[in-house]
């Protein structure tokens, strides 16, 4: 093959190595991160699988298991302190884990350092917990059916553990989060 050929498979290889990284959305112009796609995806109750046990150290170290809250509906949350919209998100999900304390609220961090999280969360007054998943072994556990597709992703979880709904955009709103998890906690049976 001549060097010229190689040079071109080389670069359809990276291009095809590129393309399958890239997730459900589209690059980001700043920050270096993958957008997401703007869908919200709820899942009707006879047709929900059930949510991952999601455990692990949280931002000091404590371990943290979602299995403590089970009986309530949990919304989880995959983001980074590095990441743009996660940082424009930060202050709705606040908002609603303040306002909504029969809620179970459960951060997943992604490619960050726990410090800088720690820092983050402490600036935005942040108290819910933050499960350090920098491999992403705790994302990848929702599986094929609602999958991480961009940072952030949040699901709803409701009450019987089944995933009600994921949200993979970079404009959540507290409107769209609190519909959902009304309908995650008025469409269990």
């Amino acid at each position: 093959m001549s060097v010229r050929s190689r040079t071109a498979v080389a670069a359809v290889v990276a291009l095809v190595a590129l393309a399958g990284c890239s997730g459900v959305g589209t690059r980001g112009s700043t920050g270096g991160y993958v957008s997401a796609d703007g869908t919200v995806t709820t899942v009707d109750p006879q047709d929900r699988e059930k949510g991952p046990l999601l455990e692990g150290k949280d931002l000091d170290g404590n371990d943290v298991t979602s299995a403590d809250y089970a009986g309530k509906v949990v919304v989880v949350n995959a983001w980074g302190s590095w990441c743009p919209p996660c940082r424009k998100e930060a202050p709705v999900l606040k908002q609603v884990s303040d306002e909504q304390t029969d809620v179970q609220f459960v951060g997943l961090l992604q490619r960050d350092k726990p410090a800088s999280a720690k820092a983050f969360n402490e600036s935005k007054g942040i108290t819910y917990p933050t499960i350090v998943d920098n491999g992403g072994k705790l994302v990848a556990r929702f599986g094929t059916s609602l999958p991480v597709g961009a940072i952030p992703t949040t699901w709803v979880i409701d009450a019987q553990g089944m995933v009600a709904a994921r949200i993979a955009t970079d404009t959540l709103t507290v409107k769209t989060l609190e519909g959902l998890i009304d309908y995650a906690g008025k469409t269990t049976s």
